[in-house]
């Protein structure tokens, strides 16, 4: 498809990275972040695309799909979107430059802003507030601020990649989307590792000699070996089985509460 002329001007970037920040205020647990992500991008799609509807409809359709990514640099995934909209790039690039980066993107977020920009800042800021210091509160506001202020800043730097880079992207898409891929799994496999946990409560007694299932046995042949087991449970269900992952959340709770109820977990 031809490249379309520029019509996405500075004002309306400063506007989509400001409406980047109400990324979560429309939430599901099937679709995640896409109800806010699609809100955010509405008013450059329906700018770029005019009196064409079935190109505004089959834009919002791709971004109504899953999405879970991190809200500070969401911007910048939305930036390049949008430049790729406006050249008038396929949707299956599109589609595929966003499926490949919005994990790796989350995964990233999360290591510099929740696991060490924030922290670091809070640590520092409820001691001088601890010790009745003004500075305590004002300097995690000024921190908090800075970090809503660059979403701007992200969103026009994924803008202007996208239209000086967008060559370079149609010719390596598969290998950027491989390498993003690779990224987005090592990120699941972690937060996996670190947040599922299945730890059987039972014990055996023979001959007066009490054998802890999990810590004696299952934990013996592989370390966490249950929430492995359970995840590609899912797996299994949601790609195979074509489970909607709505009863499969209400499934894991009715679970877990029968099985506390019985000691079991």
């Amino acid at each position: 498809m031809a490249s379309k002329e520029r019509i996405v001007t500075n004002r309306d970037l400063h506007i989509l990275g400001l409406r980047s920040s109400f990324l979560q205020a429309s939430f599901s647990f099937e679709r995640m972040q896409s109800g806010g992500f699609t809100w955010a991008m509405l008013p450059l799609l329906k700018k770029i695309y005019g009196d064409d509807k079935a190109a505004l409809s089959a834009a919002m359709k791709d971004n109504l799909e899953f999405i879970n990514t991190h809200p500070n640099l969401v911007g910048f995934l939305m930036g390049l979107m949008i430049s790729m909209e406006e050249n008038g790039d396929s949707r299956d690039l599109i589609k595929g430059i966003k499926v490949a980066l919005f994990g790796p993107m989350a995964g990233i977020g999360d290591a510099i802003f929740w696991f060490t920009i924030l922290p670091i800042v809070t640590g520092i800021c409820a001691s001088l507030a601890s010790q009745e210091n003004v500075l305590g509160p004002i300097i995690f506001f000024g921190v908090y601020l800075f970090l809503f202020i660059i979403r701007n800043y992200f969103t026009i730097a994924g803008y202007n990649l996208g239209v000086s880079a967008i060559g370079q992207l149609k010719e390596n898409t598969e290998i950027v989307s491989n390498a993003a891929n690779i990224l987005g799994i090592t990120v699941i496999g972690a937060l996996i590792s670190s947040y599922v946990e299945i730890e059987i409560l039972s014990t055996i007694e023979v001959e007066n000699f009490a054998v802890n299932i999990q810590a004696d046995f299952l934990d013996m042949i592989i370390p966490n070996l249950l929430p492995f087991c359970y995840v590609m449970l899912m797996y299994w269900f949601i790609t195979k089985k074509r489970v909607n992952p709505v009863i499969l959340i209400m499934a894991t709770i009715v679970i877990v509460l029968i099985c506390s109820i019985l000691g079991i977990l």
